[in-house]
């Protein structure tokens, strides 16, 4: 899915603006984690009860993930293979027993 949503979103970028960069990305995200940050703090506040919280930070979310798709295009690696690299690693560490480094080292 997430190689799809590439693909997809470069098709886009391209036609929109005539592509995007790297920079450009890296920035979408940024704002965007402000968007999210932004909405978890007003929602903890119990402020501007106006917003809703949840619906935004969902929105901020599925931004971040759109632009990093982007930003994957843009550096010239697949997303999917990144963050099943990542998660193929994560997933072996175990906090409980190994408290100081996740792993027996």
């Amino acid at each position: 899915m997430l190689r799809k949503l590439q693909t997809e979103r470069e098709k886009w970028a391209e036609y929109n603006f005539g592509g995007t960069s790297s920079e450009e990305m890296f920035l979408g995200i940024v704002e965007e984690l402000g968007e999210l940050s932004h909405s978890r703090l007003k929602h903890m506040q119990g402020i501007r009860t106006n917003e809703d919280h949840v619906e935004m930070s969902k929105d901020a979310v599925g931004d971040i993930v759109i632009f990093l798709a982007g930003y994957c295009e843009a550096s010239g690696f697949d997303m999917e293979d990144a963050v099943t690299k990542a998660w193929g690693e994560v997933k072996q560490r175990d906090w409980k027993k190994f408290p100081k480094n996740g792993k027996n080292e």
